[in-house]
């Protein structure tokens, strides 16, 4: 029997549907910086779980199929035949099952930080067991230091906060029945029986479900594109919001070139750097605004071929070659924000010395230094 499910729906009543599917011990509000961008083009339907946030908790153990099946049943109720599904974790899984169970129903999928298989069964028997008898408090700080990078928790600890507290208020029969449904479930044989065009995301820091697991549906899923986001653990849609927003913008055909470079743009630069940019602009410079969003940021940035440390990489050596310091600072910046170290920055430098010269690298290491002191 179906679960009720708590959801909202978001945008335009007569757009295509997209469903939004969270994280184990989470609430659809992990979506928080997605749903803006995506319900203007689309009819947004966040949910949360069976057994989390503000859900029915029904007894457990639960499987996979029970949560697809909720899915389905909430579709049904709201007269939806089709949609696209965009799941993080477990909400990956159903998403999979779907499109393997009920592919008339799934128009494209974007699968985030998840796993067609995620064992050993003993773990998650071990947490079971932890959560029937303890509660969640006791592994809460070992699950939110999975989900964020210790940048990130450094540099946002009210947030990092916020989501242990939405960890630890999850119903502990509702978290223990889904550790139970990751347990058992194992779609790895199945997965060349997926249609839906397939857009897969890994957070290169995401050591709950690693890079190799998401490498391993992009190679089982015909035509499935990977795409793998640095400065992000588990819960990416949180830590990376803008560059998810992009990706899931252009995966399901929503926004143009500018939307999507906007949103990669900030999440290169920062919100401060943008906003300014922005308050700046004027009559006479707005096209030029204009033209490096979409061509730079929306076609460029957004590409597959290459990830965003070796762009930033690419970017710093340019930069030098042609003695643009100011512009070698901002890109130093964004070079921490897209996971190079302090080590490796000044390792790009150095090299740049030998083919750009020892001028160049000599304002370039006080550039850095002056700017990497400023994020410190």
């Amino acid at each position: 029997m179906s679960a009720r499910l708590d959801h909202r729906f978001d945008g335009p009543d007569d757009a295509p549907v997209v469903v939004l599917a969270g994280s184990l011990g989470t609430t659809k509000a992990m979506w928080g910086a997605q749903v803006p961008a995506l319900a203007a083009r689309f009819r947004v339907l966040s949910y949360d779980h069976r057994g989390h946030g503000g859900s029915e908790v029904p007894p457990g153990p639960y499987a996979i199929e029970d949560l697809g099946g909720d899915v389905l049943a909430l579709l049904d109720q709201h007269g939806i035949e089709r949609a696209s599904f965009c799941g993080l974790s477990i909400g990956g899984m159903v998403g999979l099952w779907l499109a393997a169970e009920a592919p008339q129903r799934i128009d494209r999928l974007a699968l985030l930080c998840t796993s067609a298989r995620l064992g050993p069964p003993e773990g998650w028997d071990d947490r079971v067991a932890a959560i029937r008898r303890d509660g969640i408090e006791g592994i809460a700080d070992a699950v939110v230091g999975r989900w964020f990078t210790s940048d990130f928790a450094a540099r946002e600890p009210e947030t990092v906060a916020r989501w242990r507290a939405v960890l630890t208020e999850t119903p502990r029969e509702g978290y223990a029945g889904c550790c139970e449904a990751i347990r058992d479930f194992d779609l790895s044989d199945r997965l060349a029986t997926i249609t839906a065009p397939t857009l897969i995301v890994s957070a290169l820091h995401d050591i709950a479900t690693p890079v190799e697991h998401q490498a391993a549906l992009a190679a089982g899923i015909a035509g499935a594109r990977l795409t793998v986001l640095d400065g992000a653990a588990h819960l990416a849609a949180v830590e990376q919001g803008p560059a998810v927003a992009a990706a899931l913008l252009d995966h399901l055909g929503g926004g143009d070139r500018h939307e999507r470079g906007m949103a990669v743009r900030r999440a290169v630069l920062g919100d401060a750097h943008v906003d300014a940019a922005i308050a700046a602009t004027t009559p006479f410079t707005e096209d030029f605004q204009h033209y490096i969003t979409g061509a730079a940021w929306g076609d460029v940035w957004t590409r597959d071929g290459i990830d965003r440390r070796m762009r930033s990489a690419i970017t710093l050596t340019a930069l030098l070659a042609v003695n643009r310091m100011e512009e070698f600072a901002m890109h130093v910046r964004a070079a921490r924000r897209n996971g190079l170290s302090t080590e490796e920055i000044g390792e790009i430098v150095l090299n740049a010395a030998v083919y750009v010269g020892v001028p160049a690298a000599n304002d370039g290491f006080r550039v850095a230094a002056r700017a990497l002191a400023d994020e410190s």
